[in-house]
């Protein structure tokens, strides 16, 4: 479960107490987050990171979706988060929207062994999903997989599911039969199914591949 910026931690955490079988925690300063106080603001999580077990650095990356003037300033801010993983052990999950070939610069730059994690809902193509498999990233598959017209079929029928785990990003993207509603975790068997029916095995299956996946990349 990802906060956003440092006032969304509090929610992060009252959901992982109380629910401490089934949530658990990672704190980043999401890109589209990163202003003027950005500094600040990594402080201040920084600060609190080691007071709770957390299982990744996330979601941090680029998003030049919605505002591209703070470029400069998002790639700083994912350079720091991704030393602050590598120090602490833990992989990242990154956020990347209209921004594939910056990120990719940023993970190529900073590329050691101890860099890991996953592309968060991964949309892009053949040629890019290979490019995150070679520097040993999982690709976040959701609701996406099942849109008639996304492509992304095509690109997962062709990855071997080891490289693969399954989301949600909840409240958003739902699957197929509830696109355009809001999202929910109960969702994510549409997704397994998909995927199970892109690469002719059972749903079980699909299950065990990316349950286990997770639990190689986030230790749980």
């Amino acid at each position: 479960m990802p906060n956003v910026d440092s006032m969304s931690m509090e929610k992060v955490f009252a959901l992982v107490n109380a629910y401490p079988e089934n949530c658990f925690p990672m704190l980043g300063l999401h890109p589209c987050d990163v202003k003027d106080n950005w500094r600040e603001e990594l402080e201040i999580i920084r600060q609190v990171i080691p007071q709770h077990r957390i299982y990744a650095i996330g979601e941090i990356g680029i998003d030049l979706y919605w505002d591209k003037t703070t470029l400069d300033i998002q790639v700083e801010a994912f350079k720091i988060q991704i030393a602050w993983a590598k120090q602490l052990k833990l992989p990242i999950v990154i956020h990347c929207r209209n921004s594939f070939d910056e990120v990719y610069e940023v993970l190529q730059q900073e590329y050691d062994e101890s860099l890991r994690g996953i592309l968060h809902c991964f949309t892009g193509t053949l040629e890019q999903a290979r490019k995150l498999i070679d520097l040993g990233f999982y690709l976040g598959i959701g609701g996406v997989v099942t849109y008639k017209n996304s492509g992304l079929d095509k690109v997962v029928e062709q990855i071997d599911l080891k490289h693969i785990v399954l989301e949600t990003d909840s409240p958003y993207l739902a699957p197929v039969p509830y696109r355009g509603k809001p999202n929910e975790s109960s969702y994510l068997t549409y997704v397994a199914q998909k995927v199970a029916d892109l690469h002719q095995i059972s749903i079980e299956k699909v299950a065990e591949i990316t349950t286990a996946n997770s639990g190689v990349i986030f230790g749980i």
